[in-house]
């Protein structure tokens, strides 16, 4: 999974950089066919604000957080993410066990 992370008015460190790549892994484990995800952070009044899109086959998604501390920002973006993700993963799996079943009255 090809991971771009762009910063307005933030210096992305490699600490933030890693952080990110981390709490990704989660999402990848769950959804595999990931291509890539474009991470934007940037700082909005007093907020630290993360903004992710995953790119996948045929399927985008995309999630948003704005808080005090940008790690926090980026772990409940990610959380989002991970939900989407989980959430289509098993809308995919229910149409096909219906299908299936369909299939063999």
């Amino acid at each position: 999974m090809n991971v771009q992370i762009t910063g307005h008015h933030v210096e992305v460190t490699p600490a933030i950089r890693e952080h990110l790549v981390d709490k990704l892994e989660r999402v990848k484990h769950h959804f595999d066919r990931a291509v890539e995800v474009k991470a934007i952070f940037s700082v909005e009044k007093n907020s630290q604000k993360t903004s992710l899109h995953l790119r996948s086959n045929g399927q985008d998604f995309h999630a948003e957080d704005s808080q005090e501390n940008l790690y926090t920002a980026i772990d409940l973006a990610v959380d989002k993410l991970d939900k989407q993700v989980v959430k289509h993963k098993k809308k995919r799996n229910d149409v096909a066990h219906d299908n299936a079943k369909r299939a063999m009255e």
